[in-house]
């Protein structure tokens, strides 16, 4: 069966920033398991992925445009340290910040007496990405999960 929208895609991962060594691994762990089509990974990977079936295994090139774009200039925000709940903070250092829209990782940039400056452009924002993949196994997607736009049970997500 091949890789489309509105199919469920296991995959093992990793990534590496191009010309450097790999970041992240699902190596040791379970799959990762994403719904096709419903932006649940970054546009350029999803691509990548598109008619592949189970048992491929390839690599990626995906461009920063297609992965987590480019670094937004005026992206520097300015937080009250209170919402770090006492961790020790330190410029270069990568942080969830919890916001009304969710998690969201950020950078910090400096450290003061009571706020901290923290750059909002994704970690991994404006680096062209390389990714090794090995496709697990594919599905056809319940319609629950279609409606939802994200997997269900096993690997996915629970309501």
């Amino acid at each position: 069966m091949k890789i489309e929208k509105d199919r469920v895609v296991s995959f093992h991962y990793s990534v590496a920033e191009q010309g450097k060594e790999s970041l992240e691994t699902s190596e040791g762990r379970e799959p990762l398991m994403i719904l096709v089509g419903h932006g649940n990974i970054i546009p350029g990977l999803e691509k990548a992925m598109e008619g592949r079936q189970a048992g491929d295994k390839f690599s990626a090139e995906v461009s920063a445009a297609e992965a987590y774009g480019e670094v937004q200039p005026g992206m520097i925000q300015r937080v009250p340290k209170k919402y770090f709940k006492g961790s020790k903070l330190a410029p270069g250092m990568q942080v969830v910040l919890q916001t009304k829209f969710g998690p969201r990782p950020v950078t910090v940039q400096k450290v003061g007496m009571s706020v901290v400056d923290v750059d909002l452009n994704h970690p991994m924002a404006g680096k062209d990405l390389k990714f090794d993949i090995e496709i697990v196994d594919v599905r056809e997607a319940q319609a629950e999960e279609i409606d939802h736009g994200h997997v269900h049970g096993d690997g996915g997500h629970q309501h």
